[in-house]
């Protein structure tokens, strides 16, 4: 089962399942399973049998994506987590996951526009794999890190080089409006056979600019979620964002940052496929 947050009727926000590219209303106005998938996932009220007897609220393509989960606590991302990437960035290897903050309120859904901000001059793609949290951790050991793992999702951890390389601190080329993409949707773990074995590959233009297996992380889940939770606790509805291959635009030769009117697509194994096109901010 696929699940999606949305708008529909150009303003109710709710959540639901998407079935054969059909979107069928759990939320609030629907089948009022909970608030929020965020509050679903808490309650671990997520089941195939939700649908039963639902008519759906309209196609995919009726429906406007809102972030899978949008209004995570924590989004705690990882930088430099594939040996590729490493590579192409010419930094050193490091004994801890590199790790920065990404702001719930800077996310966007699929299939909608991301601004190339005015005030920058380089913005980047970041494709990614996001780890849903499904339970509280704290201090949680590698061994048990999967069991608090509620599901996945695409990400697309659009970047403003020049303000991200500023000076040693990223947050500020990592949180402008609408440039954290999530979705289409979120795909409870029981769901996904093997996540290690699913490969990811960004696409700008039809053109691969980035492929690897999840296995390819210099940090692996397991790992990260024991740090992380080391030191702050995590809970339902929070979100690791894994960190990206190699294949960034600004580390090509020449460089290949993004325009208006670019078009990037993140696929990952199982879990769709999240398309945003590159606009001017208006």
């Amino acid at each position: 089962m696929k699940y999606v947050s949305f708008e529909v009727a150009g303003s109710r926000q709710s959540w639901g399942a998407a079935v054969d590219g059909r979107v069928y209303d759990l939320g609030p106005g629907g089948a009022d399973v909970a608030a929020t998938l965020r509050d679903a996932i808490a309650g671990n009220l997520l089941r195939d049998s939700l649908i039963d007897g639902l008519e759906p609220v309209g196609k995919e393509s009726e429906v406007s994506f809102l972030p899978a989960v949008p209004n995570p606590g924590k989004i705690i991302c990882v930088g430099v987590n594939y040996r590729s990437h490493l590579e192409e960035t010419g930094k050193a290897e490091a004994g801890a996951p590199t790790l920065f903050t990404r702001f719930a309120d800077s996310q966007t859904g699929h299939l909608v526009p991301v601004q190339f901000p005015a005030v920058g001059t380089q913005f980047d793609y970041e494709g990614e794999l996001a780890v849903v949290i499904g339970a509280p951790a704290f201090k949680v050991p590698s061994t048990d890190a999967f069991s608090v793992i509620a599901g996945y999702s695409i990400y697309d951890d659009f970047t403003v080089r020049d303000w991200q390389r500023a000076t040693t601190q990223w947050t500020p080329g990592k949180n402008f409006p609408g440039t954290g993409a999530m979705g289409p949707y979120f795909v409870p773990a029981a769901d996904v056979d093997d996540i290690q074995s699913c490969t990811l590959e960004t696409r700008v233009n039809g053109e691969q600019r980035q492929k690897a297996t999840i296995a390819d992380m210099r940090f692996p889940i397991d790992r990260l979620i024991e740090h992380i939770s080391t030191f702050t606790p995590l809970a339902p509805g929070d979100i690791i964002v894994t960190g990206t291959p190699g294949g960034v635009g600004l580390f090509m030769d020449p460089p290949a940052l993004l325009s208006p009117g670019d078009v990037v697509e993140v696929e990952i194994t199982g879990l769709g496929v999240l398309r945003n096109e590159i606009v001017a901010e208006q």
